[in-house]
């Protein structure tokens, strides 16, 4: 599957804020995972093709989805970040398949390439 380029994240103290972009946008479905070190990939947020989005809890209020079209650019909004939002954060594209809740990393096919985040105190 064809990589998606990806720029941002980088390391902002507890409270900051950071923005991440991928080039992509009109998919289906695309979503922001991340992985903090030693553990499993965890979905962040999606924004489907009818504009709906889908938050995980630990990030609900704190962080926002959204897409530029005409600059084929996803972006990843992340405000008052916390020590545990430290990880590696990849964009992705996929669809929804029947049965698969959003966040499962099941329904993405293209991966960015990953963009390093860490939240100090």
């Amino acid at each position: 599957q064809a990589q998606l380029v990806q720029s941002g994240g980088g390391s902002v103290q507890a409270g900051g804020s950071l923005t991440l972009t991928c080039k992509a946008s009109g998919y289906s479905l695309m979503g922001w995972f991340r992985q903090p070190l030693g553990k499993e990939r965890e979905g962040v947020a999606t924004l489907a093709g009818d504009g709906s989005t889908t938050y995980a809890d630990f990030v609900k209020g704190r962080f926002t989805i959204s897409q530029d079209i005409r600059e084929n650019t996803l972006y990843l909004k992340m405000n008052n970040l916390n020590l545990e939002d430290t990880a590696m954060y990849y964009c992705a594209t996929g669809f929804t398949r029947m049965g698969v809740r959003r966040l499962d990393e099941r329904n993405f096919r293209s991966w960015g390439q990953g963009t390093q985040v860490t939240v100090t105190s």
